[in-house]
């Protein structure tokens, strides 16, 4: 079979062939990680293509792309391989999809108006089959561990990607195993696991344990890996900036804001908004910046240490289960991502996470928490002056309110925080979170007390609506 791409190391520009990558998806020369590129890719030395002869016409694109959404073959129902042009990595009949992608992209009014702006989207990736952005990478990667011939899959996971990578495994008839952190991960997402028959094995550590773990594990015995340094997981994963412009009539939004865990997503949809420019689908392409909880900020610090040169690590501590890595493996593609697309990075507490979530829930959409950090750092960004009124500005949320619904109860019944960082809390936004949380209220059932609980609500309702 002709070769349709090329892996090329993102650190020493070493390119291989597919099928001659590591078990650990490691550079051997100098232990980068891999991105997939192919006969129309940018060359790493001109930025443009390297024979534009190979190019594929942006208006026949846009006319397929847009026919299969009314095709019944799964793969053209999928919102990852109704794409499949630009990731040409399996064959047709290898291809394990449960119709991921094609998911909303919701506005936030009321969030908008409160900040000042005209615009403000969220593309919901937590729309997806197990609930999470995880899907559209794993649709890709475990459709290549197919055409390979893999029987086992594996993955550390915080829990979306052990959701996902289960769920596809189930699908494509392969036995995965998962490994997570005990006691540190929402119960929601491992339930899911266990639910589509992984082995499910927890640690006695952290991720970046459970990391080191796996990448022992395939080095040892056939096991194909699914974390995010699989560079196929990254294809997938470019495909919402695909369907973000799509949804917009073809425009780019001035800005992107991506959680940052691992780093692979925002580096994902980077490489998704270069290609389009490249192939002329787009003029141009749209600020990413990547928010990180304070207390799992490693981007963050680095960054402002010393301009992302060198990771400095960090034991990641905080209730956004998602991202709560100290140590992430995507740290340099996604330096370079915000060097190339321009955009920030930014930390925000906890407190500022449970109120993001709270005003994301109140707009009806809902998102877990480490989908939240993206308004809470946009509140920041605004505030610095870095985001204008007048720019258009798409969330990305990573995940569905149920994967952790324990985090929702908590904050409703305002026992989510301790007492010292409610201390912490400004008066506006300590106003904020009164009018926000909804906790179950408990009433004898008689008919008066009901009415005039419920009269006593609508009148305080209609004093002050929250933002």
């Amino acid at each position: 079979m002709i070769a349709t791409h090329q892996l090329r190391c993102t650190d020493c520009n070493t390119e291989i062939s597919g099928d001659a990558v590591s078990a650990n998806f490691r550079c051997p020369l100098c232990s980068g990680l891999y991105e997939v590129v192919y006969p129309w890719s940018a060359s790493t030395k001109t930025g443009e293509p390297a024979n534009k002869t190979l190019l594929p016409n942006p208006s026949a694109l846009r006319y397929l792309w847009t026919e299969r959404r009314s095709s019944t073959l799964a793969e053209d129902q999928s919102g990852v391989w109704r794409f499949r042009n630009l990731l040409p990595i399996v064959q047709d009949k290898n291809i394990t999809t449960l119709r991921e992608g094609n998911t909303p992209l919701y506005d936030l009014p009321r969030c908008a108006k409160a900040l000042g702006l005209h615009w403000l989207l969220a593309k919901h990736q937590g729309m997806n089959p197990t609930g999470s952005f995880k899907d559209t990478g794993m649709t890709a990667a475990l459709s290549v561990a197919v055409e390979r011939g893999f029987e086992w899959v594996a993955c550390a996971s915080t829990g979306n990607t052990s959701a996902a990578m289960a769920a596809y495994a189930a699908r494509a008839g392969l036995r995965s195993i998962v490994f997570i952190p005990e006691g540190k991960i929402a119960w929601g997402k491992l339930s899911q696991s266990m639910d589509y028959g992984a082995l499910t094995v927890q640690l006695k550590t952290d991720f970046d344990g459970c990391v080191r773990l796996v990448n022992e594990l395939v080095k040892a015995h056939p096991i194909y890996l699914l974390n995010s340094v699989n560079p196929y997981r990254l294809e997938g994963q470019k495909t919402p900036a695909f369907e973000m412009v799509e949804q917009m009539d073809w425009q780019v939004p001035e800005h992107v804001i991506v959680p940052g865990g691992n780093l692979a997503n925002s580096a994902a949809l980077a490489k998704g908004f270069a290609e389009m420019k490249l192939l002329g689908l787009i003029p141009r392409v749209p600020k990413i910046s990547i928010i990180q909880a304070q207390g799992a900020n490693p981007l963050y610090l680095s960054m402002q240490a010393n301009g992302g040169r060198e990771l400095i690590p960090v034991v990641a501590e905080t209730r956004a289960s998602a991202i709560r890595i100290g140590h992430p493996a995507s740290f340099g593609k996604a330096v370079r991502a915000l060097a190339t697309h321009g955009g920030w990075c930014e930390e925000v507490s906890e407190q500022e996470i449970a109120l993001a979530k709270a005003q994301i829930g109140a707009e009806g959409v809902g998102c877990e928490p480490a989908s939240a950090v993206t308004l809470a750092g946009l509140k920041k960004l605004v505030a610095q002056g870095k985001v204008g009124p007048e720019e258009r500005v798409v969330l990305i949320l990573t995940g569905h309110t149920l994967k952790d619904s324990d985090y929702t109860i908590h904050y409703h019944k305002g026992d989510l925080l301790t007492a010292e960082e409610k201390a912490a809390i400004s008066p506006a936004d300590a106003e904020l979170n009164s009018l926000l949380q909804k906790p179950p209220i408990v009433l004898e059932a008689n008919r008066d007390v009901v009415l005039r609980t419920l009269d006593e609500h609508m009148a305080r309702t209609l004093q002050v609506q929250p933002a």
